[in-house]
């Protein structure tokens, strides 16, 4: 069986994301910050017969990441790294001037330093792996400059320069960086409380991470939109 590792999976996108795998067959290893509504997606993932396994925990801890890595081990394997697990930086979001220096650490910390910190430790799982593929989360606001969005923008800015970077280092791996659009997501809410326009639910872009997956692309940066347009 496949195995994937998924940050950020006890809601939103990874939660679908983790979802939707387990129901082609995949083992998951699921991280999130809180353990209650982790477990319960890892149920829910588990239901589909596959084998999860949730450790709870954040991943700008080292150790943490190394247990993730050595989970994925114990099930076989590395084939899909996504890192979606962000932070905001300030919640609700605030103009650069207002922006706290501590909060915008943290956004890079969560956003870039973990990322390459996890890429780094599952990179010899990867690298046994003919056609693994390490997927990154990004957002449009890393490429416009939108107000109040700077400081999370700027992290997602860097992590779409990471993949990039690592695409060409490592030329036997897959690396994505997809921009999934608005969603109906906790994240969304915590940025702009008082915006309550009407958002897609996170499992409507799922098919376009499932798309990359099976068409295989060179790697790059995708927005899903245009890959659900282009799957119709």
């Amino acid at each position: 069986m496949p195995v994937a590792i998924i940050t950020g999976a006890s809601k939103g996108l990874g939660r679908a994301l983790a979802g939707a795998l387990a129901g082609r067959g995949w083992d998951l290893v699921l991280d999130a910050r809180s353990a209650e509504v982790l477990a319960q997606a890892a149920e829910e993932a588990g239901l589909h017969g596959t084998r999860v396994r949730a450790l709870a925990g954040d991943v700008t801890d080292a150790a943490h990441r190394s247990a993730l890595v050595a989970e994925a081990w114990r099930l076989g394997g590395c084939d899909l790294l996504v890192h979606n697990a962000s932070a905001l930086g300030a919640e609700p979001l605030v103009e650069l001037a207002e922006l706290p220096l501590a909060g915008l650490r943290r956004a890079l910390e969560v956003n870039v330093v973990a990322a390459l910190g996890l890429v780094q430790e599952a990179l010899p799982l990867l690298r046994a792996r003919p056609g693994a593929a390490v997927v990154t989360v990004s957002s449009d606001a890393a490429a416009e400059a939108y107000g109040t969005w700077g400081g999370y923008g700027a992290s997602k800015a860097a992590l779409d320069q990471l993949a990039a970077v690592l695409a060409v280092e490592e030329p036997g791996l897959r690396v994505w960086a997809v921009d999934p659009g608005d969603m109906a997501t906790d994240l969304y809410a915590a940025a702009v409380p008082d915006d309550d326009g009407p958002r897609p639910e996170p499992g409507s872009v799922v098919p376009a991470f499932l798309r990359l997956l099976d068409e295989r692309p060179v790697s790059g940066r995708y927005a899903a939109p245009a890959l659900l347009e282009g799957a119709r």
